[in-house]
């Protein structure tokens, strides 16, 4: 006890430090676990409070989450979760690190500022922003696209009626808005980099795209790593505001842009059924924490430097 408290004592300031944060997860994270009873009740609202509604509500066990898997677009949404994250995950780290390496290589300190600048600002803006500036260039009748077939010969496309092109142009927005953003992660890591090892190599007659091979990239690799690991933690995870207001819920894109997070949420606005939701939360949760420890464990036994824990 007495080695505990003099610990303390010694690392109070780094303790102060992080109190903030860990009051904030306190409070957001670790106190609402005990919500979770709720995917297993048929959840109903009570006068008295939130707690009395948890209390006064009836167990039903797993019958939440055989409802949400029991029905036809099971496959469907789980399908489109997995594959636009692995997705998103490979194309958004191959863009991000290339982006972070040109931006490194950019002579003109001033212009690499402002190419960050442009290249961060998408990260910010909302979802039901980046749908407007979606649907001015798809829509039928005034969009830029259309009106630039119309100027080759070409007949208009309802793009909000034809699945086929949306795997396409839910990839590309995603990437357009979140590129920018991992890319300061990395172009963070680069300019880390000892520059004498650039030297070096440049003394031993390597051209810049050995030096990206043989320095760069192995550099990165820690920082590749553990980001990717925290994506694969999320990858039962669709962002909402891209599978539902990009595409402007429309019936006919279902196939390709209903996900688990859209799909309960219209069962929710339909049915009510927060027991569902829960559910539906809760299986997300425990997905993704298997596969960051799977995940982890693998990499763990190949590189244990390169591991989160």
């Amino acid at each position: 006890m007495g080695n505990f408290l003099k610990n303390i004592n010694r690392n109070k300031v780094l303790l102060f430090m992080v109190l903030p944060g860990a009051i904030w997860f306190f409070f957001f994270s670790y106190l609402p676990l005990a919500g979770t009873i709720v995917a297993f009740k048929e959840y109903r609202v009570s006068r008295k409070g939130f707690w009395a509604s948890i209390f006064n509500s009836e167990w039903v066990g797993w019958d939440n989450f055989k409802f949400l898997f029991s029905t036809e677009d099971a496959f469907v949404i789980t399908r489109n979760t997995l594959l636009y994250n692995i997705a998103f995950i490979a194309l958004g780290l191959v863009f991000s690190v290339l982006m972070a390496i040109i931006l490194s290589e950019l002579v003109s300190r001033k212009m690499s500022k402002i190419y960050q600048t442009g290249m961060f600002l998408p990260y910010f803006l909302s979802w039901v922003i980046v749908g407007y500036f979606v649907f001015s260039f798809l829509s039928m009748d005034r969009g830029l696209l259309n009106q630039m077939l119309g100027w080759v010969g070409m007949e208009p496309v309802q793009w909000y009626s034809d699945p086929k092109y949306w795997p396409y142009i839910l990839v590309f927005v995603n990437l357009w808005k979140m590129v920018g953003y991992n890319s300061v992660v990395y172009l963070a890591a680069i300019l880390g980099i000892d520059r004498s090892l650039y030297e070096a190599a440049m003394i031993d007659g390597a051209n810049k795209w050995q030096q990206i091979r043989r320095i760069t990239i192995p550099m990165l690799t820690p920082i590749i790593t553990i980001m990717t690991l925290l994506a694969v933690g999320r990858i039962f995870y669709a962002d909402f505001g891209l599978f539902y207001q990009v595409p402007r819920d429309s019936g006919t894109l279902y196939a390709v842009t209903n996900v688990i997070d859209t799909y309960v949420y219209r069962g929710l606005m339909t049915t009510g059924e927060i027991g569902m939701s829960a559910a539906a939360g809760l299986y997300q949760s425990v997905v993704g924490f298997t596969l960051v420890i799977v995940a982890n464990y693998v990499v763990r036994r190949i590189d244990k430097d390169s591991s989160l824990f």
